[in-house]
């Protein structure tokens, strides 16, 4: 694997850490979000203009990706309302590939390899430690940030199920962004009754920009997808459970003690076991 693959896949690790943390410090996060959506949803009109129609057998999954995704995106407010970044963000990264997993071992009677039955242990622990003992985020955070990663596992199923019979992944793509960058805002209308956005305040420029993070971040993971094996760089790519929890010590003033430190190690090393296939 190359440097310039690593290089992307580290690079694509720290975005997905920074735009949680544009996140974690909005004061209405979930106005946060929902303008962060803009910044996908006008990338996403001209690649939906130029690609040809995903086929029909795939519009359920579009449909289904994106309605997850909106509620993952509720959850994740839900789960940083009360819980610091580097608490939260490794118990849903570490519980996505976690959830996989057993959702595989217990529904598909998958066999887990000896070093993804690592991964399941030590992923287990490190979530554990994170949501036990002092200084733990409050339990409806934890549980909040539990069912994010369920949610991220169940899009990402319905993902790679509906690309796979749309024809064109980059179609496929676009219209997931596209009705999630319809369904977001009318949520938020529906919850709150209007939605104010004025493009010229700070709190807006800077939701923008950490929709925009998340864009690179995504398209950094797809440009290292296509120049190396999936399974490395998915491996590499959770090592931004440990970039949250520098990101939140250095720029939001987050506590770092030594047993959060290993603690999210542990996280991050077991997603690594859990996503390496080679």
């Amino acid at each position: 694997m190359s440097t310039t693959v690593i290089g992307l896949a580290l690079f694509a690790a720290i975005l997905h850490a920074s735009w949680n943390a544009f996140l974690r410090t909005g004061s209405d996060r979930l106005w946060t979000v929902t303008v962060m959506s803009f910044s996908a949803t006008v990338v996403a009109i001209p690649l939906a203009i130029l690609s040809p129609l995903p086929a029909a057998s795939a519009w359920p999954y579009v449909m289904l990706s994106a309605c997850l995704q909106v509620c993952y995106s509720f959850f994740l407010v839900a789960a940083y309302r009360s819980g610091e970044l580097g608490q939260v963000y490794p118990i849903v990264r570490g519980s996505v590939p976690l959830l996989v997993a057993l959702g595989g071992f217990v529904l598909a009677g998958e066999r887990l390899s000896p070093h993804q039955t690592l991964g399941v242990v030590l992923a287990a622990l490190g979530i554990m430690s994170l949501s036990l003992g002092k200084g733990r985020a409050a339990t409806t955070s934890i549980l909040y940030a539990l069912a994010t990663g369920a949610l991220v596992a169940a899009y990402a199923t319905a993902d790679a199920i509906g690309v796979r019979l749309a024809g064109s992944s980059g179609a496929y793509t676009a219209w997931v962004f596209l009705v999630y960058g319809v369904l977001l805002p009318v949520t938020f209308i529906v919850c709150r009754g209007r939605l104010t956005v004025d493009f010229r305040s700070p709190d807006t420029l800077k939701a923008l920009g950490g929709g925009i993070f998340a864009l690179i971040a995504y398209g950094a993971v797809v440009a290292a997808f296509a120049l190396g094996p999936a399974g490395p760089i998915a491996a590499i790519r959770e090592t931004s459970v440990v970039f949250a929890v520098l990101i939140g010590r250095l720029f939001l003033g987050e506590t770092l003690t030594p047993k959060r430190i290993a603690a999210c190690g542990v996280v991050a090393l077991g997603a690594i076991c859990l996503g390496y296939q080679g």
